[in-house]
Protein backbone atom coordinates (compact mmCIF):
# COMPACT_ATOMS: atom_id res chain seq x y z
CA UNK A 1 0.00 0.00 0.00
CA UNK A 2 1.45 3.22 -0.59
CA UNK A 3 -0.07 6.71 1.32
CA UNK A 4 1.74 10.56 0.04
CA UNK A 5 1.21 13.06 2.83
CA UNK A 6 0.68 16.71 0.65
CA UNK A 7 0.91 19.80 1.73
CA UNK A 8 2.85 23.36 2.08
CA UNK A 9 6.29 24.18 3.03
CA UNK A 10 5.14 24.35 7.14
CA UNK A 11 1.92 22.23 7.26
CA UNK A 12 3.66 19.32 9.03
CA UNK A 13 4.31 17.03 6.41
CA UNK A 14 7.66 15.51 8.13
CA UNK A 15 5.94 15.09 11.47
CA UNK A 16 2.95 13.47 10.32
CA UNK A 17 5.14 10.85 8.15
CA UNK A 18 7.15 10.27 10.52
CA UNK A 19 4.88 9.69 13.30
CA UNK A 20 2.29 8.07 11.62
CA UNK A 21 5.32 5.44 9.87
CA UNK A 22 5.39 4.60 13.88
CA UNK A 23 1.92 3.94 15.00
CA UNK A 24 1.40 1.23 11.58
CA UNK A 25 4.72 0.15 11.64
CA UNK A 26 5.06 1.58 7.46
CA UNK A 27 8.13 2.52 6.06
CA UNK A 28 8.83 6.43 5.74
CA UNK A 29 9.75 7.57 2.73
CA UNK A 30 11.40 11.47 2.72
CA UNK A 31 12.39 13.06 -0.51
CA UNK A 32 15.98 14.05 -0.82
CA UNK A 33 16.19 17.15 -2.25
CA UNK A 34 20.16 18.19 -1.61
CA UNK A 35 21.64 15.28 -4.55
CA UNK A 36 20.48 17.90 -7.36
CA UNK A 37 23.21 18.58 -9.48
CA UNK A 38 21.43 21.34 -10.75
CA UNK A 39 20.65 23.05 -7.32
CA UNK A 40 24.01 25.38 -7.49
CA UNK A 41 23.49 26.50 -10.83
CA UNK A 42 19.57 26.45 -10.44
CA UNK A 43 20.07 29.54 -7.87
CA UNK A 44 22.52 31.19 -9.90
CA UNK A 45 20.66 31.46 -12.79
CA UNK A 46 17.07 30.24 -12.38
CA UNK A 47 15.48 30.73 -15.97
CA UNK A 48 18.39 29.05 -17.22
CA UNK A 49 18.38 25.93 -15.32
CA UNK A 50 15.03 25.65 -13.98
CA UNK A 51 14.35 22.81 -17.06
CA UNK A 52 17.20 20.76 -16.06
CA UNK A 53 16.23 21.00 -12.14
CA UNK A 54 12.46 19.58 -12.93
CA UNK A 55 13.20 17.14 -15.10
CA UNK A 56 15.33 15.73 -12.38
CA UNK A 57 13.57 15.88 -9.72
CA UNK A 58 10.54 14.41 -11.82
CA UNK A 59 13.24 11.58 -12.82
CA UNK A 60 14.08 10.82 -9.42
CA UNK A 61 10.54 10.93 -7.92
CA UNK A 62 9.44 8.44 -11.26
CA UNK A 63 12.00 6.26 -9.75
CA UNK A 64 10.64 6.69 -6.15
CA UNK A 65 6.93 5.52 -7.57
CA UNK A 66 8.49 2.64 -9.26
CA UNK A 67 10.57 1.37 -6.53
CA UNK A 68 7.15 1.96 -4.08
CA UNK A 69 4.72 0.00 -6.81
CA UNK A 70 7.32 -2.92 -6.64
CA UNK A 71 7.46 -3.07 -2.32
CA UNK A 72 5.58 -5.66 -0.48
CA UNK A 73 5.47 -3.04 2.30
CA UNK A 74 3.13 -0.45 2.86
CA UNK A 75 5.30 3.47 2.37
CA UNK A 76 4.25 6.59 3.33
CA UNK A 77 5.92 9.08 1.22
CA UNK A 78 6.76 12.54 1.77
CA UNK A 79 5.39 14.81 -0.92
CA UNK A 80 4.71 12.94 -4.02
CA UNK A 81 5.41 13.73 -7.92
CA UNK A 82 2.19 14.96 -8.34
CA UNK A 83 2.95 18.13 -5.92
CA UNK A 84 6.40 18.43 -7.58
CA UNK A 85 4.44 18.74 -10.70
CA UNK A 86 1.19 20.49 -10.21
CA UNK A 87 2.35 22.96 -7.22
CA UNK A 88 5.87 23.42 -7.82
CA UNK A 89 6.81 23.12 -11.70
CA UNK A 90 3.35 24.58 -12.47
CA UNK A 91 4.47 27.76 -10.05
CA UNK A 92 8.02 28.03 -11.61
CA UNK A 93 6.42 28.35 -15.29
CA UNK A 94 4.29 30.94 -14.01
CA UNK A 95 6.50 32.63 -12.20
CA UNK A 96 8.43 33.02 -15.80
CA UNK A 97 11.13 30.29 -15.30
CA UNK A 98 9.79 27.93 -17.70
CA UNK A 99 9.50 28.51 -21.25
CA UNK A 100 5.99 27.31 -22.76
CA UNK A 101 8.23 24.67 -24.91
CA UNK A 102 10.19 23.17 -21.90
CA UNK A 103 6.94 23.41 -19.70
CA UNK A 104 5.16 21.43 -22.57
CA UNK A 105 8.25 18.67 -22.95
CA UNK A 106 8.21 18.17 -19.27
CA UNK A 107 4.50 17.80 -18.94
CA UNK A 108 4.62 15.22 -21.54
CA UNK A 109 7.07 13.10 -20.54
CA UNK A 110 5.08 13.25 -16.66
CA UNK A 111 2.23 12.15 -19.05
CA UNK A 112 4.02 9.58 -20.21
CA UNK A 113 5.47 8.34 -16.64
CA UNK A 114 1.73 7.75 -15.17
CA UNK A 115 0.96 5.80 -17.77
CA UNK A 116 3.87 3.42 -15.78
CA UNK A 117 2.00 3.97 -12.81
CA UNK A 118 -1.18 4.44 -9.85
CA UNK A 119 -1.93 6.86 -7.59
CA UNK A 120 -1.20 6.01 -4.31
CA UNK A 121 -3.81 4.44 -2.19
CA UNK A 122 -4.36 7.35 -0.41
CA UNK A 123 -2.93 10.94 -0.71
CA UNK A 124 -3.30 12.96 2.78
CA UNK A 125 -3.57 16.82 2.32
CA UNK A 126 -2.81 19.10 5.18
CA UNK A 127 -4.68 21.98 4.58
CA UNK A 128 -2.94 24.91 6.58
CA UNK A 129 -3.29 28.73 6.43
CA UNK A 130 -0.44 30.90 5.87
CA UNK A 131 -0.51 32.30 9.31
CA UNK A 132 -0.08 28.80 10.07
CA UNK A 133 2.72 28.32 8.04
CA UNK A 134 4.71 31.04 8.71
CA UNK A 135 4.20 29.69 12.64
CA UNK A 136 5.71 26.84 11.65
CA UNK A 137 8.49 27.60 10.02
CA UNK A 138 9.65 30.43 12.14
CA UNK A 139 9.65 27.49 14.93
CA UNK A 140 11.82 25.03 12.83
CA UNK A 141 14.44 27.95 12.72
CA UNK A 142 15.63 26.83 8.96
CA UNK A 143 18.03 29.99 8.16
CA UNK A 144 17.21 29.77 4.19
CA UNK A 145 13.03 29.35 4.77
CA UNK A 146 13.10 32.46 6.52
CA UNK A 147 12.96 34.90 3.98
CA UNK A 148 10.42 33.53 1.88
CA UNK A 149 7.38 36.22 0.99
CA UNK A 150 4.32 35.36 2.19
CA UNK A 151 2.85 36.24 -1.33
CA UNK A 152 5.02 32.89 -2.55
CA UNK A 153 2.98 30.61 0.20
CA UNK A 154 -0.30 32.17 -0.70
CA UNK A 155 0.78 31.33 -4.64
CA UNK A 156 1.54 27.78 -3.64
CA UNK A 157 -1.69 27.24 -1.27
CA UNK A 158 -3.24 28.32 -3.97
CA UNK A 159 -1.71 25.56 -6.18
CA UNK A 160 -1.90 23.58 -3.60
CA UNK A 161 -5.97 23.96 -3.19
CA UNK A 162 -6.32 23.52 -7.77
CA UNK A 163 -4.54 20.41 -7.76
CA UNK A 164 -6.42 18.47 -4.60
CA UNK A 165 -9.55 19.68 -5.78
CA UNK A 166 -9.32 19.56 -9.69
CA UNK A 167 -6.47 18.11 -11.02
CA UNK A 168 -5.39 15.16 -8.86
CA UNK A 169 -7.60 12.12 -9.77
CA UNK A 170 -7.17 9.76 -6.42
CA UNK A 171 -8.57 8.96 -3.26
CA UNK A 172 -7.49 12.05 -0.88
CA UNK A 173 -8.14 12.83 2.99
CA UNK A 174 -8.40 16.74 3.55
CA UNK A 175 -6.72 17.63 7.16
CA UNK A 176 -7.38 21.00 8.35
CA UNK A 177 -4.22 21.40 10.62
CA UNK A 178 -4.85 25.26 11.57
CA UNK A 179 -6.75 23.80 14.49
CA UNK A 180 -4.99 20.87 15.71
CA UNK A 181 -1.84 20.38 17.63
CA UNK A 182 -1.25 16.64 16.39
CA UNK A 183 2.62 16.45 17.16
CA UNK A 184 2.08 17.33 20.90
CA UNK A 185 -1.40 16.68 21.38
CA UNK A 186 -2.67 12.84 21.64
CA UNK A 187 -6.08 13.76 21.18
CA UNK A 188 -5.59 15.44 17.67
CA UNK A 189 -3.22 13.00 16.34
CA UNK A 190 -5.64 9.98 17.46
CA UNK A 191 -8.21 12.25 15.57
CA UNK A 192 -6.26 12.15 12.28
CA UNK A 193 -5.79 8.17 12.86
CA UNK A 194 -9.48 7.66 13.10
CA UNK A 195 -10.34 9.34 9.72
CA UNK A 196 -7.11 7.34 7.82
CA UNK A 197 -8.66 4.14 9.85
CA UNK A 198 -12.23 5.55 8.07
CA UNK A 199 -10.38 5.44 4.67
CA UNK A 200 -8.64 2.55 4.14
CA UNK A 201 -9.69 0.12 6.52
CA UNK A 202 -13.01 1.08 7.01
CA UNK A 203 -13.51 1.08 10.66
CA UNK A 204 -15.73 3.60 11.10
CA UNK A 205 -18.37 5.29 9.36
Amino acid sequence: MHIAIAGNMGSGKTTLTTMLSEHYGWIPRFEAVDNNPYLDDYYKDIARWSFNLEVFFLKQRFRDLLEIANSSETIIQDRSIFEGVYVFTANNKAMGNLSDRDFETYMGLFESMMAAVKHPDLMIYLRASVPHLVQNIQKRGREYEQAIPLDYLKNLNDRYEDFIFNKYKGRILVVDVDPLDFQHNPKDFASIIDKIDAQIFGLFP
